[in-house]
């Protein structure tokens, strides 16, 4: 019996070296190449006279290209100063741009526009956390039938859509008219909390005809021609069923709270990153998340139409293909996913 086991802990001794071997490697690669860098920019700075927030700064345009540059150096930067910066309070900024400058040794007087495109920088990367911390807050807070707040926003997001439709009481299966899964919509908020009606009630009023129009194609989606090439894709039996169906709608409010909480997830991870530097000259504000919501509204609804799903049980594979086009877009520095309400002609060109 021990002669047999020999070979398997041989192996696993093996393997185990193998493991550990390759995590000093990875080890001390990663400090050499931070060691690399480091001489790197010290060379640099000799040759250029400029440090490396100068040279991101008259190097790279304004916008997201400049202000991810910007929270790299900064985050990743040995000076404590540097690496809590990206975190201060917005009322703190000004405070922290001089200790940098002065840590840096840079002359304001010589050098007046650092100091304001750091301060662009610094707002930008500083309202994004913060934009995080409320969106997160709205996300915690559940729906409260008791909270006459709540329930008046409910009650307008009802009036938005349907305006000529008078709601029959608070209970009711008229909710379904908007796509609610029942008669008290409160339920359908527990996975994004209030976040999924700010969301909606801002869709529903701010862009009242789109939101109407979108609601109404949700309900009712028009039938199209199967062209040759979609045929030749299908058996004969999906051709038929194809054929004789109409197109497959969806519940608008469930899917505005799926959106909502696509919406999210890319702000969480970083990946709007590249959209609000693009389009806020300053913060970002619960606004420009609000109207992002609105384009993945615009386009997902645009989407689900040319994917033109079989049945609704297709949702999560469409939403998917979706998400994984709107991070595709994401990784342009340049983009700005909704071009109607850029601001970026606004930044200052330092």
């Amino acid at each position: 019996m021990s002669e047999r086991l020999l070979p398997m802990f041989s192996s696993r001794i093996l393997m185990d070296s193998c493991l550990t071997l390759r995590m000093l490697f990875q080890v001390c690669l990663y400090f050499y190449c931070k060691f690399l860098w480091r001489c790197l920019k010290f060379v640099m700075r000799k040759l250029t006279g400029r440090c490396e927030l100068q040279r991101i700064c008259y190097n790279t345009k304004p916008g997201a290209s400049r202000t991810m540059k910007i929270e790299t150096s900064l985050r990743d930067s040995k000076s404590k100063l540097l690496q809590t910066s990206v975190s201060v309070h917005p009322d703190a900024i000004e405070k922290t741009i001089e200790d940098i400058m002065e840590l840096k040794k840079i002359n304001p007087d010589i050098n007046p526009q650092l100091g304001i495109s750091l301060q662009a920088c610094l707002l930008q990367i500083v309202g994004y956390r913060n934009l995080i911390a409320d969106v997160e807050k709205l996300r915690r807070e559940p729906y409260d039938s008791d909270n006459p707040q709540h329930e008046e926003m409910l009650l307008k997001l009802w009036k938005f859509l349907k305006p000529n439709t008078p709601l029959e009481s608070r209970i009711s299966k008229q909710w379904c008219e908007i796509g609610f899964q029942g008669d008290d919509p409160k339920t359908d908020f527990r996975g994004m909390g209030l976040l999924g009606l700010y969301n909606l009630q801002y869709f529903a009023e701010r862009d009242a005809a789109a939101a109407q129009q979108v609601l109404s194609d949700s309900l009712h989606p028009k039938c199209r021609d199967i062209t040759k090439e979609e045929i030749s894709k299908f058996s004969k039996a999906e051709w038929e069923k194809k054929r004789m169906d109409k197109a497959i709608g969806y519940s608008f409010a469930i899917v505005g709270i799926n959106i909502t909480d696509l919406a999210y997830n890319l702000l969480v991870s970083g990946a709007l990153k590249t959209h609000f530097y693009n389009i806020a000259p300053e913060a970002p504000t619960l606004s420009h998340f609000q109207q992002t919501f609105c384009y993945l509204m615009h386009e997902f609804h645009k989407f689900w139409i040319e994917e033109d799903p079989m049945d609704i049980m297709e949702f999560n594979r469409v939403r998917e293909k979706f998400r994984k086009r709107i991070i595709r877009q994401l990784q342009n520095p340049d983009m700005a996913l909704c071009p109607h309400f850029a601001a970026s002609e606004g930044l200052i060109n330092m």
